[in-house]
């Protein structure tokens, strides 16, 4: 791999790892994000973070991204959302949303999923 391309992914998971609470484990040790690390669960503040941060130093433009694919019980209308039955329907449709989809958007200068 290119040495510089290899930069740009540490660079990214730094900047994820700077921005996102850790998480612990069982034993109380911090777990770590890693590049295939969902970021699902991440809280809504430290992700609002990160992204902010990735665009300005990284320069991808992340305002076209269809968050609901990542999201969808966010998105989803508050009359649905009363019937909390329905939360793992909607949630099957969930894709991940990885450090890694952000370092490769990052090497290619644009978001490349959706």
């Amino acid at each position: 791999m290119d040495i510089f391309l290899m930069s740009i992914q540490e660079d990214v998971l730094r900047l994820f790892r700077d921005e996102i609470s850790r998480e612990l484990d069982s034993n109380g040790k911090e777990i770590l994000l890693e590049l295939d690390s969902d970021l699902y669960d991440t809280p809504g503040d430290d992700l609002h973070s990160a992204l902010d941060r990735f665009e300005k130093e990284f320069r991808v433009d992340l305002s076209d991204v269809d968050w609901s694919r990542y999201f969808p019980w966010e998105n989803t209308p508050l009359l649905t959302r009363w019937f909390k039955a329905k939360r793992d329907e909607v949630e099957q449709t969930r894709q991940a949303l990885t450090v890694r989809m952000f370092a490769e958007s990052a090497e290619a200068g644009k978001w490349l999923y959706d």
